[in-house]
């Protein structure tokens, strides 16, 4: 009995030292010595121990268990009336994660008048530590950016565990209830607790985000290898790369000045690109006559990099001073937008600092320029060493190129910003050659592909003052109306000035229709996949679309009558469904005619779209491809529009494998070669604070990622190329069209590769040529090849 009483008063003292450092904290329960202020109920949870125990670091908490249940919990209510918090910013528990794997832990906090504030946040293993929830809404998007800082974060000599995506609201003086819940654990899991609180102060939150981001855009708080420290450490890597990508140029297999694989079928020659299906096997063929994966990067472009610094200066640490050469690279914007990227988003417009271009200046530029603004040599930094000589070309690519592989400096004039774009082309191409890249992806720098040195493609830039439909997220915006007049005018002039200058160039591959379109609405069930029906009824009988679809009803049903009885509601005058306010109603399998109706509306918007686009491209450019709509979201009927008028499907898959991303039977039952134009698997150890859509767990685990997705893309014989989104990684502080924040890049903002990464997708891409061979096996051997084959590209 005395020990137990000694264990309790040091368990006392040491909870009450651990939370010291918190100014302003205050606390309404502590979990070791609980008293009756507080009401603690239980649910498929329990208290293990009435005391508490000590952890391996020292300290006494008391152990909670939630055990296997849908959705276990600990609620905690004033014993009598309602918490006033109205002084106070922030709710704080002291906890520990008592298992060996981080948990996820929702936090809920109500109020007597129904409002109700939720968070969730990832509770690592490890020592104890502050959980903190702002009492308002906050997110990372607030702050301008996709996601926030990783957690947690020292405060004041503590760890500091920050929610930093809340949502809802609250009446702060009437607080009635906190829960904490795990969802659907497949075992036990056990938290140790502390005291639980209030704290006054708003400083936690401005500490998460402030100087988060270095002179060379990167985060402060952690280290990688890539990590750069000096000028003089970018330009020495600068000099070691160029000697790598030479050897690596050497070592390409031979392939058609295209990058066409040689030694397989010898197909039609048309002086373009084109599709071929042979046996079971679909090929993109080159305009030599020879099979083609499409290997593709997407963003290669030195333009997309900038991140909006106005209203959020103390984010960044070493900002350029105006006059000095860096500040080149400062310009303004505007990308408030009132789509689905662009709600709830701070920081989204004014002065912007572009991180990339400035660290290209510091890599490239004279040494004379950049002494406006020297930097001091950190001791423990090697100084630069001399290029190694480049190793002899194994073809005449390198003669024909070679501002690719070691181009001189040019001049300087230091009132510019000093980015020579003829360098950082010939890099990049050189790049994506040596990567074992044969194709320039959506939305990259023109000059790439006009270098005739990889086969690039073309987004179709739509644009217009056209009625659009809101399917809900209307994430990029609404969908066009293609009934609209004004879409197929639009169609017909981004066309004509897409195919301008490139409706005769071989190297282009083809057109993508557009991109990521809201087809549906991401929600399951009949709203999301109906959701184009839906939104085009809710429209006034202005938009072309809505009186198309009333059009279709009343050619098929004649009055209100006969719309009712296939409907199964009642409609006492047609003029009800004209109304904006009219509820349609949802599928029914008493009254199958509702689904039948809105697929076929949904296919006759889609046969609209496409069609427009196709015959607009016909006209201008029917030597290239028209290379789908690269869904994200889609419906069958859309899906199936466009294998009719287009020549390739196009998807952006973020899953494990493109096989996860569709059902391959219904795509093969189309019978088109299918396109995967975006794919990536990011992670959040090298600076970014999102990991993408498709995460792994650590960049080590990037390159298997990318190699098992190649391979299963090539085991798919309807599909004929796969696209890596993207080039360079995301501003750690969010890019200016939505605030993405990502770490998907070949190359960190530094413009320096992720060495492993990129090793492992360069084997990876010299595996493709051989392999799709492979599963052309069955089909009559290749004629003779020319004596003189075409120099590699």
């Amino acid at each position: 009995m005395k020990h137990r009483r000694w264990l309790l008063l040091v368990a006392l003292f040491t909870c009450s030292k651990a939370f010291a450092a918190l100014e302003g904290q205050h606390t309404l329960l502590n979990f070791v010595s609980p008293t009756d202020v507080v009401k603690v109920v239980t649910k498929d949870s329990n208290f293990p121990e009435l005391t508490a125990e000590q952890t391996p670091e020292g300290e006494i908490l008391r152990r909670f268990v939630f055990n296997q249940a849908q959705q276990p919990r600990l609620e905690l209510t004033p014993n009598n009336g309602v918490w006033d918090w109205s002084e106070n910013s922030q709710m704080t528990l002291y906890l520990q994660n008592a298992m060996d794997w981080a948990l996820t832990l929702n936090v809920q906090i109500e109020s007597s008048d129904g409002k109700v504030l939720n968070t969730s946040v990832a509770l690592p293993a490890g020592p104890a530590q502050t959980l903190v929830v702002p009492l308002k809404a906050t997110s990372a998007n607030a702050h301008g950016m996709r996601a926030a800082p990783p957690m947690p974060l020292s405060f004041e000599g503590k760890q500091v565990l920050l929610a930093t995506q809340v949502e809802g609201e609250l009446d702060p003086q009437k607080i009635s209830r906190v829960t904490l819940s795990l969802n659907n654990p497949d075992v036990a899991q056990s938290v140790l607790l502390g005291r639980f609180g209030v704290n006054e102060g708003t400083s936690i939150e401005s500490a998460a985000y402030d100087s988060i981001v270095d002179q060379f855009g990167q985060f402060t708080r952690s280290q990688w290898p890539e990590k750069v420290k000096s000028n003089d450490q970018l330009k020495s890597a600068a000099l070691k790369e160029q000697a790598q990508l030479t050897k690596w140029l050497t070592e390409r297999p031979e392939l058609d000045q295209y990058g066409g694989v040689l030694g397989g079928p010898k197909l039609e020659a048309t002086g373009f690109f084109r599709t071929q299906k042979l046996g079971e096997r679909w090929v993109m063929v080159t305009p030599d006559g020879n099979p083609f994966f499409s290997l593709g990067v997407n963003a290669v472009n030195a333009d997309q990099s900038q991140t909006y610094i106005e209203g959020r200066e103390s984010m960044f640490k070493g900002l350029p001073d105006a006059g000095t050469p860096l500040a080149a690279h400062y310009g303004t914007g505007d990308n408030q937008r009132d789509n689905g990227s662009g709600k709830g988003r701070g920081f989204d417009k004014g002065k912007w600092f572009d991180f990339y271009k400035a660290n290209l200046q510091r890599t490239y530029a004279d040494d004379a320029c950049m002494q406006a603004s020297p930097e001091p040599k950190p001791a423990a930094e090697a100084v630069s060493e001399p290029a190694p000589a480049p190793e002899p070309a194994a073809d005449k690519a390198l003669d024909d190129h070679p501002v690719a592989v070691n181009p001189p400096a040019p001049a300087v004039d230091c009132s510019s910003s000093s980015f020579d774009a003829e360098r950082w082309a010939g890099l990049a191409l050189t790049r994506l050659q040596a990567w074992g890249f044969n194709t320039i992806g959506n939305w990259s720098a023109d000059s790439l592909g006009a270098a005739h040195r990889v086969p690039y493609t073309l987004p179709l830039s739509i644009s217009g003052d056209y009625q659009t439909i809101s399917t809900g997220l209307d994430w990029w915006g609404g969908m066009p109306d293609p009934f609209d007049p004004r879409f197929a005018m639009a169609t017909e002039r981004a066309v004509a000035i897409a195919a301008r200058d490139h409706r005769n160039d071989p190297w282009l591959i083809g057109y993508f229709a557009d991109n990521e379109l809201a087809w549906a609405h991401p929600d399951p069930g009949p709203h999301g996949r109906y959701a184009l029906s839906f939104g085009t009824l809710r429209s006034t009988t202005d938009v072309p679309a809505k009186r198309a679809f009333l059009k279709m009803l009343r050619d098929k049903y004649r009055n209100q009558q006969g719309l009712s009885k296939a409907w199964g509601i009642e409609l006492p005058a047609w003029e009800l469904i004209e109304d904006p306010g009219f509820e349609a109603p949802l599928p029914n399998e008493k009254y199958p005619a509702i689904e039948q109706d809105y697929q076929a509306f949904q296919r006759l918007f889609a046969d609209t779209y496409f069609k427009t686009i196709d015959d607009a491209l016909q006209w201008h450019a029917p030597n290239q491809l028209l290379l789908g709509g690269r869904f994200a979201i889609s419906t069958p009927e859309a899906v199936a529009a466009c294998a009719q008028y287009c020549d390739v499907l196009s998807f952006n898959f973020y899953t494990l494998e493109p096989q996860h991303g569709y059902d391959f039977a219904a795509l093969r039952a189309l019978d088109k070669p299918i396109m995967i134009t975006e794919f990536h698997f990011g992670s959040r150890d090298r600076g970014p604070f999102w990991g993408g859509v498709s995460e792994v767990y650590a960049e080590k685990d990037r390159g298997p990622a990318y190699a098992h997705f190649i391979e299963r893309s090539l085991a798919e014989p309807s599909i004929v190329g796969a696209h890596w989104f993207q080039y360079l990684d995301q501003p750690v502080t969010g890019r200016l069209l939505d605030g993405e924040n990502g770490h998907l890049g070949l190359l960190g903002i530094t413009d320096r590769p992720y060495a492993g990464f990129v090793e492992a997708v360069r084997k990876a891409n010299l595996k493709v040529g051989s392999r799709l061979l492979e599963t052309l096996d069955d089909v009559p051997a290749a004629k003779q090849a020319p004596a003189e084959p075409k120099a590699q590209p």
